[in-house]
């Protein structure tokens, strides 16, 4: 990890001495009022650097977020604050390096929280859902949490007004296209806030509905201010997909769950525009770490970048970054500063009127000024 932070710092005061018009034309932030925008933060699994035809990818297909970067910025060099799943998600919640809130693991290659974890994300950490509520924002969640398992530890408990997802990744349980029997590691249960409505869930269909929640989500609040997690399982293995992707791609299994993930942000970006709210909502798009090379054609590329996940080199924490927002942000930018995926905490707490947390150390710095 040491690696990673000593990237990040030494390129911090670089990046803002290079250039600080990547978000050009962005709207000074004010106090909460009907000025400041809605969030929308879409959240891959596993993907890796290169995983993006708008990054170059020769046989992968991901045309809803090759537009989204056009019609915004596409970051160059955008990282996640750590290598593995649970630290990354922990520090993109709550702006701060995974190592402060504990959530990093006991092992060199780092730690995630399995099925049959005892704990989670610390109480005492402020999740950006947390502060933003308390600017009169709705808060929703849907898709992959991985922050503890246990009821105390689910989003609900972490700021969160409703949930719909896996508690944890969608190889850590038989589902119902994949059993198999191992004693910590009960069926795959999808949740709905803290209630089990599915076990084991069906893989086939769950992308699908992530969308359609997200969906719906969306036209509830359209009225409101909101920010909206869309963490999605693709495309970490075992990557099962719909009967309409299935053998789409000629990269396999995985362009099959690349191009499921991508219909997915069409049909939740569509929903912005039929709410008519597309142009007052900030969207990110990233990642939580890099590829899982051991699963070889399973797993992802991260193009000219060495290694994937589990190392600290920049095809582990080197992501996929896309910023966008219609009628403020130019659209076809190309931007090489050096941000972090723990930034998007202090730069919707700023855009939102909310003032950071001043009892802690926040790691993530504003954006939109640069």
């Amino acid at each position: 990890m040491d690696r990673v932070v000593k990237l990040h710092g030494s390129c911090r005061l670089l990046a803002l001495a290079l250039l600080l018009s990547a978000f050009s034309g962005c709207r000074e932030a004010t106090a909460a009022s009907n000025d400041s925008p809605n969030f929308l933060i879409l959240f891959a699994d596993d993907m890796g650097y290169g995983d993006l035809s708008v990054n170059g990818h020769p046989t992968i297909r991901t045309p809803n977020l090759d537009q989204l970067a056009h019609g915004g910025i596409r970051f160059t060099q955008w990282y996640s604050a750590f290598h593995v799943c649970s630290p990354s998600r922990a520090a993109m919640l709550t702006g701060r390096l995974p190592i402060r809130s504990g959530t990093t693991g006991s092992g060199w290659t780092g730690g995630v929280f399995g099925s049959s974890a005892v704990g989670g994300l610390p109480h005492n950490e402020t999740t950006f859902a947390e502060a933003l509520k308390k600017g009169g924002y709705a808060t929703g969640m849907v898709g992959k949490w991985h922050l503890g398992q246990k009821t105390e530890f689910l989003p609900t408990n972490n700021g969160f007004d409703e949930y719909f997802g896996l508690p944890y990744s969608d190889d850590m349980g038989s589902s119902a296209w994949s059993h198999y029997n191992v004693s910590d590691r009960p069926p795959l249960p999808l949740l709905h806030n803290t209630t089990i409505i599915e076990q084991p869930t069906d893989l086939g269909t769950l992308t699908q509905r992530y969308a359609e929640y997200a969906s719906d989500y969306i036209n509830r609040k359209k009225d409101e201010k909101f920010v909206l997690y869309m963490a999605f399982s693709h495309v970490h293995t075992p990557n099962f997909v719909s009967k309409e992707f299935c053998n789409t791609s000629s990269r396999g299994k995985f362009g099959d769950a690349a191009a499921e993930m991508d219909n997915a942000v069409g049909v939740i970006m569509k929903a912005l525009d039929d709410a008519g709210i597309r142009n007052n909502t900030l969207t990110f798009f990233t990642s939580d770490n890099g590829p899982w090379l051991i699963q070889r054609l399973q797993g992802g590329s991260a193009g000219p970048l060495y290694e994937g996940k589990t190392t600290t080199w920049e095809g582990g924490v080197r992501e996929p970054g896309i910023v966008n927002w219609p009628g403020t942000i130019a659209p076809g930018r190309i931007a090489q500063q050096v941000v972090a995926t723990y930034d998007i905490f202090p730069t919707m707490l700023k855009l939102a009127g909310v003032p950071l947390p001043t009892d802690r150390v926040i790691d993530g710095r504003d954006m939109s000024p640069i």
